[in-house]
């Protein structure tokens, strides 16, 4: 199983009034999870971008567990249990500095060609680097 682990503080505007990460931006940690799960394997986004693919989302599930607060530090652990192909799919958790498991979410992206706007197959740049 391929994973990385990223962690990163809890901002102010993060939250709500009660000092509670705001449940929409649980999205954007999945995806500074998926961008670093990337990066540990020597591939940019923006590269891919301007190769012409981009990975829309089609898929998002996210199992609240506890709440992260502000200032908390937490940690995205991403990993793929299996080999993409046309599509690839990340599950997650995120954990606060006690180890608590707070989220486990799963995203399915689609490798999307920008010109033609059609699926495409896994580049081998991101097949060659995996362990599944």
């Amino acid at each position: 199983m391929d994973f990385n682990e990223f962690s990163f503080r809890v901002r102010y505007g993060e939250t709500d009034q009660m000092g509670v990460v705001y449940h929409g931006n649980y999205a954007q940690y999945l995806e500074m999870g998926r961008v670093e799960w990337l990066r540990s394997m020597g591939i940019s986004y923006k590269k891919m971008e301007e190769n012409g693919i981009m990975l829309p989302v089609i898929s998002l599930n996210i199992l609240f567990k506890k709440s992260a607060v502000y200032d908390d530090l937490l940690t995205v652990r991403t990993y793929i249990r299996k080999r993409p192909m046309v599509r690839i799919e990340f599950d997650y958790e995120i954990r606060n500095e006690a180890k608590e498991l707070l989220i486990e979410a799963n995203t399915v992206l689609a490798f999307m060609d920008m010109k033609s706007n059609k699926p495409i197959k896994c580049p081998d740049y991101i097949l060659d680097n995996l362990d599944v």
